[in-house]
């Protein structure tokens, strides 16, 4: 069974930097293409990033492009979320998703609706 869990969470200062992991464990890792979501109170969940299973292929919402970097590391089964130039509005519970997708050099957000998830970390980000 897919298990993932999401660590990194915290409290940082608007302008500053957090780093997120998902360790990932049940399946073969490199098989799943892996994204970051995150939602904040009263607002639906939102797509940050996602990165192929070779992690040759990335994807990145529009609020954060240029500020986060999604990575991975298949050898130790983790995704990374970088988060630079944070702001207010990042506060959020941030999860971390997976789906199977062996091969393909395409993200399909959707897709992650059937996939696997975390039980997400929170991030809280003041002046």
């Amino acid at each position: 069974q897919i298990h993932l869990v999401e660590s990194g969470g915290g409290l940082a200062q608007a302008g500053g930097s957090l780093r997120l992991s998902c360790a990932f464990s049940g399946g073969t890792f490199s098989d799943f293409t892996m994204g970051w979501f995150r939602q904040a109170p009263g607002k639906e969940r939102e797509f940050l990033a996602g990165v192929t299973g070779s992690g040759g292929g990335t994807l990145y919402g529009n609020s954060v492009k240029g500020r986060f970097t999604i990575s991975r590391n298949n050898v130790k089964t983790t995704v990374f979320l970088q988060m630079n130039g944070l702001k207010l509005e990042d506060t959020a519970v941030y999860f971390c998703a997976a789906v199977r997708a062996r091969g393909s050099i395409f993200i399909l957000i959707t897709s992650f609706e059937s996939g696997y998830w975390g039980q997400g970390t929170q991030v809280t980000v003041s002046s």
